[in-house]
């Protein structure tokens, strides 16, 4: 299967695509993960990305699509594959359409993890983070900490990232409504769109999706 997994920041996407790609033994492939790979590899994409990263400006569709073109044409997904991140805007989608008609190929379906706003700032804004080691991670309200500002498992200090304040958030959110989004309608139009109430757990979240994929 080749499947898209859309959603605003704090749906779970990164959670879900790995327990989906798993599901389904097909490549779980994002954005992040390209542009770490070939900037940690020295590609000639890489160094591109990274000049644009190092100033502080986006990386453009055109780098983006390369790196994704270069790594849906590995051997290992060859069979399918689920993207994470990409196509972030309705020109990545279109170029993604290219690049899968000119190899006989075609998506089977876009999942759309549907979450109410306010959660979305819940979930993020809520998150708290280990100093000494940052894959210890607590949340005020999902996941507390036994005494509060201290992690459970080194005693280290817990502090919320700046990216992760409500106010950030909720700007992450508004660039998301404004490039993102309309990628929802550009495949609904095309009869690819499935949407994913994505509250709950998330093996429940993951039952649905298989689900909606099954049909």
């Amino acid at each position: 299967m080749r499947i898209v997994l859309v959603g605003p920041p704090g749906a779970g996407k990164g959670t879900q695509a790995a327990f989906l790609a798993k599901n389904l033994s097909i490549p779980h492939i994002s954005t992040g993960d390209l542009f770490r790979a070939n900037i940690s590899q020295g590609t000639e994409l890489g160094k591109q990305a990274k000049a644009y990263m190092d100033a502080g400006d986006l990386v453009p569709d055109a780098v983006t699509i390369a790196m994704a073109r270069d790594r849906m044409e590995q051997p290992d997904a060859a069979n399918g594959f689920l993207l994470d991140g990409f196509p972030r805007n309705v020109s990545q989608a279109v170029a993604l359409d290219e690049m899968l008609r000119a190899a006989t190929m075609k998506l089977d379906a876009v999942l759309d993890l549907e979450v109410e706003e306010d959660e979305v700032v819940k979930r993020i804004a809520g998150r708290r983070i280990c100093r000494n080691d940052s894959a210890h991670v607590f949340h005020v309200t999902y996941a507390p900490a036994k005494a509060e500002g201290v992690c459970d498992a080194c005693g280290g200090e817990l502090y919320q990232r700046g990216d992760d304040s409500e106010d950030t958030v909720r700007n992450r959110l508004e660039v998301y409504h404004t490039q993102t989004e309309p990628i929802i309608d550009y495949y609904k139009a095309q009869g690819l769109l499935v949407t994913i109430p994505a509250l709950g757990e998330v093996a429940d979240v993951t039952k649905r999706a298989m689900e909606a994929l099954r049909k």
